[in-house]
């Protein structure tokens, strides 16, 4: 096993050269004039885009390019972000954090509800149980996230005014920003409490409270399906029926047997589903006015900031080789014939 993990680790820094190289080739489609029109601010100064053209060797060729690039990339540098107004790796650490946090408050419940009710609506296949989870399927499956995320917000917030967008409020902002408070982790909801603000700290949980609540209906739906088809398939198979008829009970014969064979699919799903949430989900982000690095990127991407569009798609695929990584790891520990090939 550690043998795997070692040459799947060294396929990563190839996997990150064509994914850099695919999208800069991508990139150059974009007349050099374009690309140099993000770093003149004023309309009179168009005169000097030949200047920023030279400064920066965008009609050089594109292998030059994507060389001094990764040259600077070698040495730790990404760039400079117009769109944050800061160095990409800078705006990597101010909006990954708030994503990260927003995924740990959302993956958990989306896995263990998605993993228990999606067995129970198999064991109880047809009953109202079943009925209520495929119809909590259906909707989340089919419900837009921006439609989900308004009806919360007006309900939530412009009603009862519960839980606001954003990551903070005022006074929490006047906080995080002062010379008094200690960052430690990036995470706000461990940095209030490491700095002893309790009320910090809830109002940080009341922001996290709508987009998480989306994310997780609206992510459920896929991993119900999963885990009922996959366990449907597995109680209807022969060594589910020989346990039964030996006299275990079904409580035994569904967790010790059925359940472990029919995480596979689900274990896939799962990891795909962590590294989509930590990548950074664009839509929800934005109707919360949640500052997260999905936001950022595709803010990038329509203002031709190719600096930040290149560091938020090698943070992106580099997480996604490794979710990979985590899920073949996972298959040994489910599926005792992969750990004994």
């Amino acid at each position: 096993m550690g043998r795997f993990i070692l040459k799947r680790l060294a396929l990563l820094p190839f996997v990150l050269f064509g994914v850099t190289a695919l999208l800069f080739c991508v990139l150059q489609f974009l007349s050099p004039e374009m690309r140099a029109a993000l770093y003149v601010k004023d309309p009179r100064q168009l005169s000097s885009l030949e200047a920023v053209i030279d400064k920066y060797g965008l009609r050089k060729p594109v292998y030059v390019q994507y060389g001094v690039w990764l040259k600077q990339l070698a040495h730790g540098q990404l760039g400079y972000s117009e769109t944050a107004k800061m160095p990409v790796v800078d705006a990597i650490k101010e909006f990954f954090p708030a994503t990260f946090e927003l995924t740990c408050v959302s993956f958990l419940p989306i896995l263990l509800l998605g993993v228990y009710f999606g067995t129970l609506s198999a064991v109880y296949k047809d009953k109202l149980l079943d009925q209520l989870t495929r119809f909590i399927a259906i909707t989340g499956y089919s419900l837009p996230s921006f439609v989900l995320g308004l009806l919360l917000l007006m309900l939530f917030y412009g009603k009862f005014h519960w839980f606001p967008p954003g990551r903070y409020g005022l006074d929490t902002d006047l906080l995080v920003h002062g010379d008094s408070f200690r960052h430690v982790t990036g995470l706000l909801t461990l940095d209030t409490l490491l700095n002893g603000d309790w009320a910090a700290f809830l109002d940080v949980l009341k922001h996290l409270v709508l987009p998480a609540a989306t994310l997780i209906y609206i992510e459920l739906a896929l991993l119900l399906r999963i885990t009922r088809s996959s366990m449907l398939e597995e109680l209807g198979k022969d060594y589910v029926r020989t346990a039964k008829a030996k006299g275990l009970p079904g409580s035994m014969v569904v967790r010790k047997h059925a359940l472990r064979n029919a995480m596979i699919p689900v274990v896939t799903l799962s990891s795909l589903l962590f590294i989509m949430l930590l990548g950074g989900v664009v839509i929800t982000e934005t109707v919360f006015d949640f500052p997260g690095i999905g936001r950022w990127g595709v803010e990038a991407a329509q203002q031709l900031d190719i600096p930040g569009v290149l560091g938020s798609t090698l943070l992106a695929a580099g997480l996604f080789v490794l979710a990979n990584l985590a899920s073949d790891v996972l298959y040994a520990f489910v599926d005792p014939r992969i750990r004994l090939e």
